[in-house]
């Protein structure tokens, strides 16, 4: 059975249009809670990142949920991963995240943990689906929730996110530049590497509800780039909005993505003795990530793109380390989610055991050219069926005689479809990409 509101990371869209509109909003919390309510007992937690309209969800939803009967615990701006830790340590039902990730503050959506802090199953999405298409109704005067709200859910978040590196850690020496992206994460991540001993120059953490991913963050690293130099910092980390991404910039200024932290990290655990398993990346991982875990034996798989598919292919194979090359990294011997500060921390502590820097560290994979390019489409017809894109992307395909790849997927949250080519020749992958990227958008007008 398809879904009709929920995509693969929640409900996502423009504010102000249907259906991130505080009516749906409304209707969203109550069939949440109804579908909760079902479970017994009913508490859920809800959270958000810096974006203005948060403010505006946030109450819809609790209005919702009080009228089905569920009790709500308010958490505030906190990272996405915080509110997966927090549902569970409160043992609450379900968590719910307010907020669109990267995407600019015009744009918000709703994510959805289970009381167990991972996705919410298809089933429970499904019937939350099916009652929104239900008239609402309210409980009885007695049986409305009741609205709570969590005071130190910051500090609890910081001690689990310290509580991921061994008991004596300190980073004391290392100086290193965060870029909270303006958003969830300004107040918990310089609170964390600091009280672990680190010199901490911060950026973008002064949200003012319109300035979230604003040239700054996961996305935006240029700025970042600029400081670690200024500042003659060793690295610098950026989040995005909601803190489940994170990228890295060496202390040359060089932008170290979500590959190559996810290679020093298994590298780690894999020197360790603690790599159960092998890794999981995604149809979008480099080819040289492959190649350089091949090197060391570790086992790698591919899985669709979406944090959701990356923790369902490590649950299945009992893996405990995943991630994508966009920053979303898993690491399950830890927590339940992608999360950015406990992924950090992970590679800070990779180089610290190996006496590296970052940009020594990397070294050992050696990534394949790969370009990328987003072409933007206005829906109907799905120009990835069309038979001249199919037919010039299988001539790519083997014009590179397995010496490269082509991959063209829709993306699950914005109206784009990402055409991406990899292969040993820059210059013969860019001119291959940019072929597809023109088809893409002559068939898509």
């Amino acid at each position: 059975m398809s879904k009709k509101y929920f995509g693969t990371d929640g409900i996502r869209g423009r504010v102000g249009e249907y259906p991130i509109t505080p009516d749906f909003m409304l209707k969203l919390g109550w069939a949440a809670g109804m579908a909760f309510r079902k479970m017994g007992a009913c508490k859920v937690l809800v959270g958000k990142d810096t974006r203005i309209s948060g403010y505006m969800f946030e109450s819809a939803l609790e209005a919702g949920l009080t009228s089905a009967g569920a009790d709500v615990m308010l958490l505030g701006p906190m990272p996405t991963p915080a509110i997966a830790y927090l549902t569970r340590t409160f043992q609450a039902q379900a968590g719910i995240v307010i907020s669109a990730s990267h995407n600019p503050h015009d744009d918000n959506g709703i994510k959805f943990f289970s009381g167990k802090g991972t996705k919410l199953p298809d089933e429970i999405e499904l019937m939350i689906e099916e009652l929104l298409d239900a008239p609402m109704t309210v409980v009885e005067s007695s049986k409305i929730g009741k609205v709570s709200r969590i005071n130190d859910a910051s500090g609890r978040y910081i001690e689990f996110c310290k509580g991921s590196v061994p008991t004596g850690t300190s980073f004391s020496g290392l100086k290193i530049v965060v870029d909270c992206a303006h958003g969830a994460t300004y107040k918990v991540a310089p609170s964390v590497f600091r009280e672990l001993g680190a010199d901490v120059v911060v950026l973008s953490a002064q949200p003012n509800g319109l300035n979230i991913n604003h040239n700054c963050g996961s996305t935006h690293t240029e700025a970042l780039q600029a400081a670690v130099l200024a500042e003659h910092a060793d690295l610098g980390i950026a989040f995005d909005g909601d803190g489940d991404r994170v990228l890295m910039v060496d202390h040359t200024g060089t932008v170290v993505d979500g590959d190559e932290l996810l290679f020093i990290i298994a590298r780690d655990l894999h020197g360790r003795g603690k790599l159960q398993g092998g890794v999981v990346g995604t149809l979008m991982s480099n080819l040289g990530l492959e190649l350089a875990l091949a090197d060391l034996d570790i086992p790698f798989v591919r899985a669709n793109v979406g944090d959701r598919y990356v923790i369902s292919e490590l649950l299945e194979r009992n893996w405990v380390i995943g991630g994508e090359n966009s920053g979303h990294i898993v690491c399950f011997d830890h927590t339940t989610t992608g999360d950015a500060i406990i992924a950090a921390l992970q590679v800070l502590m990779a180089l610290k055991a190996r006496n590296e820097g970052l940009a020594q560290s990397r070294q050992a994979l050696r990534k394949c050219p790969q370009v990328l390019i987003n072409v933007r489409f206005g829906g109907g017809v799905n120009p990835l069926e069309h038979t001249t894109v199919k037919q010039a992307s299988e001539r790519v395909t083997q014009a590179m005689a397995g010496r490269g790849r082509v991959l063209l997927r829709k993306s699950g949250t914005e109206p784009l479809v990402r055409v991406m080519v990899e292969g040993e020749d820059e210059a013969q992958v860019r001119g291959y990409a940019e072929e597809l990227a023109k088809l893409v958008t002559e068939v898509s007008a």
